[in-house]
């Protein structure tokens, strides 16, 4: 199944150019690697209000399945992509972000501080994943299994029940 993914990384750094993003084209590798398209990508500064937005827009553009978004998702006072897309999803998927800090925590104690969520709006899935390049990639690895099933679902595929 063809699925068709944005990536929106969310670093005030990498917005103005003072940091290479380093993290979405490690995830974008893993998305293109399962045979997946990337149609769009993203750096927006950590702003609650510009990566509410962003993520609106995409998806009202109705060509995506799913919207990772990198960073933002620690304890910092700019951390505030979960706030973000808490205002853009109608309805969460918290087994996703629930699988992705259990398997993290195994590995690094800090996974805990993780705040990033997961959702759907419209019928598009959003996953917040961490912002450094490793932990991104492993979060990834962690619900890529699930994805195919999720858009099915979320498209309303009848052949969606044959994969339970």
């Amino acid at each position: 199944m063809g699925i068709r993914f944005g990536i929106i990384t969310s670093s005030d750094r990498s917005s103005r150019g003072e940091r290479v993003d380093e993290t979405s084209p490690a995830v974008i590798k893993e998305v293109e690697a399962a045979g997946w398209q990337i149609i769009r990508s993203a750096i927006v500064p950590d702003d609650i209000v510009v990566i509410k937005e962003t993520l609106k827009t995409w998806v009202q553009l109705g060509d995506l399945d799913v919207i990772l978004t990198t960073g933002g998702t620690g304890c910092s006072p700019r951390d505030v992509t979960p706030e973000a897309t808490l205002e853009v999803v109608q309805r969460l998927v918290p087994g996703l972000a629930e699988a992705m800090r259990s398997q993290s925590m195994q590995t690094n104690r800090h996974a805990m501080l993780s705040r990033g969520i997961a959702g759907i709006s419209d019928s598009v899935l959003i996953v917040n994943l961490p912002g450094s390049p490793r932990a991104a990639v492993e979060n990834f690895l962690v619900i890529r299994s699930v994805l195919s099933h999720a858009v099915e679902l979320l498209r309303n595929d009848p052949d969606s029940e044959k994969h339970h």
